[in-house]
């Protein structure tokens, strides 16, 4: 992924609120199963890391990406946004790929 095109889903991130939260509890496989279902349905995800878990929001962003075939885009504070192409249904990757294309 070039930066233009993650700087692109960064934009479109922005105005996505969380879909899942991880707590205390950390990642558990729920979570890991509930965001790879996510993807169905969506290209484009954002993760919110409470206060009272103690993992670290990158560490975790790079378990979750690694454990649902996804892309890191961007990790910022505690929030975690993810973004894994839709074979059946492109959305964000298609304007992304196109914009990309026209600025190089």
């Amino acid at each position: 992924m070039t930066s233009r095109q993650r700087a692109y889903l960064k934009g479109l991130a922005s105005t996505i609120d969380p879909v899942f939260q991880v707590g205390k509890a950390g990642l558990t496989p729920e979570v890991t199963e509930a965001v790879s279902e996510a993807f169905n349905n969506r290209e484009l995800i954002k993760v919110s890391v409470l206060k009272n878990c103690s993992d670290i929001p990158q560490n975790i962003a790079e378990a979750v990406a690694a454990r649902t075939d996804s892309q890191v885009v961007h990790v910022i504070g505690r929030k975690i946004i993810l973004y894994k192409e839709n074979k059946e249904n492109k959305k964000a990757s298609k304007l992304a790929w196109k914009n990309a294309e026209r600025s190089s």
